[in-house]
């Protein structure tokens, strides 16, 4: 049966929901308030991380982040401000920095974005947006053995989740990417995965699928779900009511007063993330490449080299810090010294993080037809196809092949 269906928010999730919706014979009406992959889905650091199943809340978190908020050399900053209204979150988020909870994620995480290369060919294939794809390794590149050593519980949980990955050391690691410092002298490499040239446009091209299928694309801020008797029946957009006949949420930190009208409380809050551009650089790595001591991703870009990485605890409304940019500077100099480039350009954007480190995808358990699908962390690029997949299974009245009750919306109750 053909239904009508408006998809909120157009970052890779929700374009990535509305080409499987025409795929499975539905209309689509796709919302977005500033335009497709404005957003996080253009800020991210463009990798297609199938092995980064493991939350930032690893067990030890909690002996290591009051040291890393004091250290400015460290990736983890807080505007403290906003601390009193972070609080009730951040409790429930370190309640999942241990080894159990992070293995259950990790399980979890594996079946959203543990094939995303492929995922990602399926979805773009014929759309024109292909040709930003790129299959490639992932390189965790470490100072010594010793201090790959120290991530062993991660990577004893990736090779759970059946990830296979090469040890490259001092020589090895030279000869596969001279362009680093001697300092970092040992490297895991993780083979088939992908990397996306310029994530933005990506987006921007899927979402011009959409409408060459017939998609309509509307700007506006989606206010409120109308509904008749327990269902959706519309949207509203300004002081218009669009029509459909089902409702998917997938606007990432924003879905949260949505989702609330729709019965459902997450536990999102906004991980502030930074992202340099470096224009025209003198040398590029081989691959993305995770430097492990900064806990950022140096990706190759079209024309550009992106350094992506940081947290910052801070809301939806301070602006921008400049200590993260400094830090980025500062860290990829030490790893590729001698590096060069003509411009730079600075971006800082929203993930949305959910204390458990987990999606929300399925639908409301209040609002019959009303779907969600946000909360990915910092892997919504990576997962943001299989993510619009199963919805649009579940809208078309599908059975999914694997279980998602890990990502249910009731959760939280």
């Amino acid at each position: 049966m053909t239904k009508t269906v408006a998809v909120i928010g157009a970052g890779i999730i929700g374009v990535s929901t509305a080409i499987w919706l025409q795929r499975d014979g539905h209309k689509v009406i796709l919302i977005d308030r500033t335009g497709p992959g404005a957003g996080t889905s253009h800020g991210n650091g463009g990798v297609l991380a199938s092995c980064s199943v493991m939350p930032i809340t690893g067990p030890g978190l909690w002996q290591k982040a009051p040291r890393m908020l004091m250290d400015p050399g460290q990736p983890l900053f807080m505007k403290w401000r906003y601390l009193p209204k972070l609080a009730p979150w951040l409790v429930k988020y370190m309640r999942h920095a241990n080894a159990p909870a992070a293995r259950r994620r990790a399980a979890a995480a594996t079946n959203i974005i543990g094939d995303a290369l492929n995922d990602h060919f399926a979805l773009a294939g014929g759309t024109g947006a292909e040709k930003w794809l790129h299959p490639t390794d992932y390189a965790f590149v470490y100072n010594d053995r010793a201090h790959y050593d120290s991530d062993a519980f991660g990577f004893a949980v990736r090779r759970e989740n059946g990830f296979a990955w090469d040890v490259l050391e001092g020589r090895a690691w030279q000869d596969y990417d001279p362009i680093f410092s001697p300092r970092l002298g040992c490297a895991a490499v993780f083979g088939g995965h992908g990397r996306i040239s310029d994530p933005g446009q990506y987006v921007k091209d899927l979402a011009r699928h959409v409408q060459a299928q017939g998609g309509r694309l509307v700007l506006g801020e989606v206010t409120d779900i109308a509904r008749e008797q327990g269902a959706v029946t519309g949207v509203r957009v300004g002081g218009e009511t669009l029509a459909c006949d089902a409702a998917v949420l997938t606007s990432g930190v924003w879905s949260t007063g949505l989702a609330r009208k729709l019965g459902v409380n997450p536990t999102l809050e906004s991980e502030r993330g930074y992202h340099l551009e470096l224009y025209e650089p003198s040398v590029m790595p081989r691959s993305p490449v995770m430097i492990a001591s900064g806990k950022f991703v140096a990706t190759p870009m079209d024309g550009r080299l992106r350094l992506a990485g940081i947290v910052e605890f801070g809301g939806l409304d301070a602006p921008p810090s400049r200590a993260p940019y400094d830090l980025l500077l500062r860290q990829i100099r030490a790893a590729i010294p001698g590096l060069s480039w003509k411009k730079t350009e600075e971006w800082m954007g929203h993930r949305p993080s959910m204390a458990d480190s987990l999606p929300v995808i399925g639908e409301s358990p209040a609002v019959k037809g009303a779907y969600m699908g946000f909360g990915h962390d910092h892997v919504g690029l990576t997962g943001g196809p299989k993510t619009g997949r199963l919805l649009s299974q579940l809208i078309s009245g599908m059975t999914p092949n694997i279980s998602l009750a890990p990502y249910a919306p009731d959760r939280f109750h």
